[in-house]
């Protein structure tokens, strides 16, 4: 599917399974944020949509202003963090180099990467948003 070009009646029509839809308040700082710390591919970028790509995942930004007749923005906080009590994992990310990336980009490192029981080496990021990213891979040995 070529996400750069398909409108938005065959887009919505194409999703199944579980989708994922984060509000934000500035649609372009998030993608910015996201490909520069763990390398995501953002599509049809304007100030209140884009479509994200991570692999063969996607999911979308809206911003508030998008959601002026949604019941959900009323529940929104307006002060971080939005995401409380949600993890966004990318599985096939390097935390330790997401980290760095993070840091360099003046993102909050909630967790500097560590080795976890169930097997993933994680380091969670959190957005301005206040979403915290998960950026896991099978730990070492």
């Amino acid at each position: 599917m070529d996400y750069e070009t398909i409108d938005a009646d065959s887009f919505g029509r194409s999703l199944r399974g579980i989708g994922l839809n984060l509000l934000v308040r500035d649609v372009r700082a998030e993608c910015a944020f996201l490909e520069t710390v763990f390398g995501l591919k953002s599509h049809q970028v304007t100030a209140g949509f884009a479509i994200v790509t991570y692999g063969d995942q996607v999911f979308q930004l809206h911003s508030d202003g998008t959601y002026h007749s949604n019941p959900l923005l009323g529940l929104v906080p307006e002060t971080p963090p939005r995401g409380g009590g949600i993890e966004i994992h990318l599985y096939d990310t390097d935390p330790d180099e997401a980290a760095e990336r993070a840091r360099s980009a003046g993102a909050v490192v909630l967790q500097e990467p560590t080795d976890k029981p169930h097997g993933l080496r994680e380091t969670y990021i959190l957005c301005e948003n206040g979403y915290a990213w998960v950026a896991s891979r099978p730990k070492d040995g």
